[in-house]
């Protein structure tokens, strides 16, 4: 076998329609495009989301809210999640934002809190960006300390 010889596996091809060749070929005339309208012509495009002209979705439904450009976002934590990496021995006696990171609870930007959901028996040194209040005085009541970056 060599380059010359080569072929594409029987029926992987397909022949293309042959579009606008002529009235002999049964695709002439209109190009099977049908007769007239705006689909007929050449650089026709449908705007996303046009409903023939009815009222689109988009405009029909009502809009309220707004999106606050100051909001900060946290990314939570909870005690119970830190009390299994305590448990797995991933985490010893400091928690601290690289730790976190690392052990892929939060990203490297993320402004991180620390909530209050589950029960923490290690006692922790956690420095993040906040606490809930009963994040806090659970982890002063097991003997950490919480240091707020």
């Amino acid at each position: 076998m060599s380059l010359h010889n080569l072929t594409p596996a029987e029926g992987s091809i397909k022949k293309g329609k042959r579009i606008a060749r002529g009235e002999g070929s049964g695709k002439g005339g209109t190009a099977t495009r049908g007769h007239n309208g705006q689909k007929s012509r050449s650089g026709y495009s449908k705007k996303i989301g046009f409903e023939g002209g009815q009222m689109p979705l988009q405009r029909r439904v009502p809009k309220f809210g707004f999106t606050n450009i100051n909001r900060k976002e946290y990314q939570g934590i909870n005690l119970d999640k830190l009390q299994s990496l305590v448990e797995n021995g991933k985490i010893t006696d400091t928690v601290d934002l690289d730790i976190l990171v690392a052990n892929g609870l939060a990203g490297k930007n993320d402004l991180v809190k620390i909530l209050g959901n589950g029960e923490l028996k290690a006692k922790l040194n956690i420095t993040v960006h906040k606490f809930t209040a009963s994040a806090k005085a659970a982890i002063e009541a097991a003997g950490g300390e919480a240091v707020t970056l």
